[in-house]
């Protein structure tokens, strides 16, 4: 097994971008304190296991359910928006149950890590590289992930209250774009 190191520097970077876990610890540190909590581990482990599975079976389970790539962007990019829309406004859409588990996979595993952006991403980057080269990036990525959701009590304190609010809207300005660029790239052609 022969891995080119610049090519998996360069996946690896690709999907630290796609995934943006630092621009997400605003919405992280909100949903943790909204809900009590977040089980690290698990938000890791469904992340991790969403973003293989889609490496190896992706296309083919979008086609099983009669969707396209693009319908899946649509779809997530509109998540994202209203997760966008919740950091800027101080409005809350995404109604909490207090149930970690619940939302350890949705919105934490997806969309916010492997979202649909990630996803695509992954399915991408197969047609440049080798398969073992994007599930060793995924895996780095995901001990990336982890340790910033096992770090996010810290960084609430490092930063503050008022902080953490100008933070929190800044991204939540950057997550809309985000949102409007996917929804814009992806919406053309679904509406006939």
């Amino acid at each position: 097994m022969n891995i080119d190191p610049r090519a998996l520097l360069t996946v690896t970077f690709t999907l630290f971008a796609i995934i943006d876990i630092v621009g997400s610890i605003p919405i992280l540190i909100s949903l943790k304190q909204k809900m009590g909590g977040i089980n690290e581990f698990r938000a890791t482990l469904i992340s991790g296991a969403l973003m293989v599975l889609f490496l190896y079976a992706g296309e083919a389970f979008l086609n099983i359910l009669g969707l396209d790539v693009r319908s899946f962007a649509v779809g997530g990019s509109i998540v994202i928006f209203i997760l966008g829309l919740e950091m800027v406004l101080g409005l809350e859409f995404f109604k909490s149950e207090k149930d970690i588990k619940a939302a350890t996979v949705v919105p934490i595993a997806f969309p916010l890590i492997a979202g649909s952006g990630t996803l695509t991403t992954l399915m991408s980057l197969k047609a440049n590289y080798s398969e073992t080269t994007i599930l060793i990036a995924v895996l780095i990525n995901l001990v990336i992930v982890f340790s910033v959701l096992k770090s996010l009590g810290y960084i609430a304190r490092l930063l503050g209250p008022a902080g953490l609010l100008a933070v929190r809207k800044f991204f939540g300005v950057i997550l809309l774009a985000i949102a409007v660029k996917i929804f814009a790239t992806n919406a053309h052609g679904l509406i006939k």
